[in-house]
């Protein structure tokens, strides 16, 4: 892990700042969209309502994600949208377990759906989710449906 200075951010949609939001949605489209090659609705209607992680070393975002409320991206509390710009330092773990903790104290998960690109199942199997579905294809990308509970 990286021993620089890491700030967590954590932020409801109306607390996000125009900048703050910017920046997140230019990552996410730089990485599923542009650098996966993947044509799809990035903004869904699912942000408005989440929690919006983030992790910043030197003001720079190093990984993110979304914390989904039940019953909006999927039946049970969900994780999603999760990106590390800089891998191989544990961003995307720390990432993943701070969601957790926030899905939990905000929305009382007891149990935490996501839908994982397949060849990523490893590194969700690191932060307790465990593969709940068949492989299934969601924008052109396999994905398998994981997940997690206490």
């Amino acid at each position: 892990m990286d021993t620089r200075h890491i700030i967590l951010h954590k932020k409801r949609f109306h607390e996000l700042t125009v900048d703050e939001l910017y920046e997140l949605l230019r990552i996410r489209s730089e990485v599923f969209v542009v650098e996966q090659d993947c044509v799809y609705q990035d903004m869904d209607g699912d942000d408005q309502v989440s929690i919006h992680l983030w992790l910043t070393i030197d003001d720079r975002v190093v990984a993110l994600c979304r914390v989904c409320p039940a019953g909006t991206h999927m039946d049970e509390v969900s994780i999603g949208r999760v990106i590390t710009t800089i891998r191989g330092k544990g961003y995307g773990k720390r990432i993943m377990l701070e969601g957790i903790k926030i899905a939990r104290e905000y929305f009382g998960a007891e149990r935490i759906d996501i839908e994982a690109q397949e060849y990523a199942r490893g590194f969700y199997e690191q932060t307790g989710f465990r593969q709940s579905s068949e492989p299934f294809i969601l924008d052109g990308i396999p994905h398998i449906k994981m997940t997690w509970e206490p």
